[in-house]
C-alpha cells in the first residue's frame, strides 16, 4: 500500500520516526523548515540540533522544500501544534494527491477552536485520509531501539492493519484502535499534567505527593476526555495512562522539566525563551481549559496549570488551592459537571 513515506517535521520525534521506519527499506523524505538541519542530515547523517547521537540511515533524505514530500502515499505530520494549521494550509496550496494517508503524531489542542490535531489537518486537507499515532514515545529511546509501544488509530478501519505493519518495527510495537478522539485527548492532556508533576519536583515534594497528583490527573483526564468524545477505556491504555506515566516521571520529559523549573521560581516566559523544543503542555493548557469551561467539566488541575502559565498565578497558591478543595469520595462523579 505504501511504497515511500514522507515525514513533515525534523525535530527529535520526526527524526526518530525516520530512523525506525527506515527498517522497511522504503525511501523516506524528511521535511525541515530549517535548511541547515536538512543539510546536516544529508551531509553528516545526523540531526545535531535535535538528535545528535543517532545515526540516520541513507534511505532518509531531508529537504527544506515542502513540495517534495507530497508524492508519497503516506505523510506523517510531526509538527509543533502551533505550526500544524499554517503548514497544512501550505500543503493544501501545493495540492497533495487525493486519498493520501495523513498520520498525525502531534499532541495538542488548538486554543479557541478546541480542535485536536487530526481535526485541524482535516479542515485544511479534507481529501486526505486521517490517522493518529500516540503513546509513551520518548524520541531518544525509540531511536536507540529501546523497546516501546504505541497506538495507531483511525476511524477508517481499513487503514489500521496496513498502518500497524508500517509502524511495527524492531523494538517498537503498535496496537490499533478506532477511538481517534480518545487517543489524541490522552496524548494532549497528559502534557498539562506533566507540568503539574514537574512543579511537585521543583518544590521538592515527595513520591507520595507526586503519585497522588498523577492518580488524580488520570481521573481528571478521563472525566474531561470522555466529555469531549473519547472512550473511557482508551484513557487506561498506552495513549492515556501509559503516556501520562512516562511524561510525568521521566527525566527526559520536556513538560516535566518545564514544570520543575516553574516550581523553582522561573517564569513561564523565561523558560520558553531558553528551550529549543516546545513543551506542548503550555499551549495545550489554554485549549484544554477552554474545552473544560465550554463543557462545564470540573478540571481543577488543568485550571491551576492554566492560571500559573497564562495568568501569572504563583504555583504555590495553586498547590494550596488543590489541597484545600472540599473532601469527597474517590469515585464520586456527582460534581464532575458543574451546575
Amino acid at each position: 500500500m505504501f511504497d515511500r513515506i514522507s515525514i513533515i517535521g525534523s525535530g527529535s520525534w520526526g527524526t526518530a520516526l525516520s530512523v525506525i521506519l527506515a527498517d522497511h527499506g522504503l525511501p523516506i523524505t524528511l521535511w525541515s523548515h530549517n535548511p541547515a538541519v536538512a543539510e546536516d542530515i544529508n551531509s553528516n547523517r545526523i540531526n545535531s540540533s535535535y538528535l545528535p547521537d543517532v545515526k540516520i540511515p541513507a534511505t532518509v533524505r531531508a529537504t527544506p522544500d515542502l513540495a517534495e514530500t507530497l508524492s508519497s502515499p503516506l505523510i506523517i505530520s510531526v509538527l509543533p501544534s502551533k505550526a500544524v494549521r499554517k503548514t497544512a494550509m501550505q500543503i493544501a496550496e501545493l495540492g497533495p494527491n487525493p486519498g493520501t494517508v495523513l498520520v498525525s503524531c502531534t499532541k495538542g489542542i488548538e486554543h479557541d477552536s478546541g480542535k485536536l490535531m487530526s481535526q485541524v489537518l482535516a479542515d485544511c486537507l479534507p481529501d486526505c485520509r486521517m490517522a493518529v499515532l500516540s503513546g509513551p514515545n520518548l524520541a531518544v529511546e525509540i531511536a536507540r531501539r529501546i523497546p516501546a509501544a504505541s497506538v495507531i488509530g483511525s476511524d477508517q478501519t481499513d487503514l489500521l492493519e496496513p498502518l500497524q505493519r508500517i509502524f511495527s518495527v524492531k523494538a517498537f510495537r503498535t496496537y490499533t484502535s478506532d477511538d481517534i478522539l480518545g487517543i489524541q485527548l490522552g496524548g494532549a492532556l497528559k502534557n498539562v499534567y506533566a507540568i503539574a508533576a514537574g512543579v511537585c519536583d521543583g518544590f521538592g515534594m515527595g513520591d507520595n505527593s507526586k503519585a497522588a497528583l498523577v492518580t488524580r490527573s488520570l481521573a481528571e483526564m478521563t472525566r474531561l476526555g470522555v466529555s469531549l468524545g473519547g472512550r473511557k477505556e482508551t484513557f487506561f491504555g498506552l495513549s492515556g495512562i501509559g503516556d501520562l506515566m512516562v511524561t510525568c516521571f521521566s527525566a527526559q520529559s520536556r513538560n516535566r522539566k518545564f514544570g520543575e523549573r516553574l516550581g523553582r521560581g522561573e517564569t513561564p516566559a523565561a523558560i520558553i525563551d531558553s528551550m529549543k523544543m516546545v513543551a506542548e503542555g503550555v499551549p495545550t493548557s489554554l485549549g484544554a481549559w477552554q474545552c473544560a469551561q465550554r463543557a462545564g467539566i470540573e478540571a481543577p488541575i488543568t485550571a491551576e496549570i492554566y492560571s500559573a502559565l497564562h495568568e501569572a498565578k504563583p504555583p504555590r497558591e495553586s498547590i494550596s488551592e488543590l489541597l484545600g478543595r472540599p473532601p469527597k469520595p474517590e469515585n464520586d462523579t456527582s460534581s464532575s459537571r458543574r451546575a
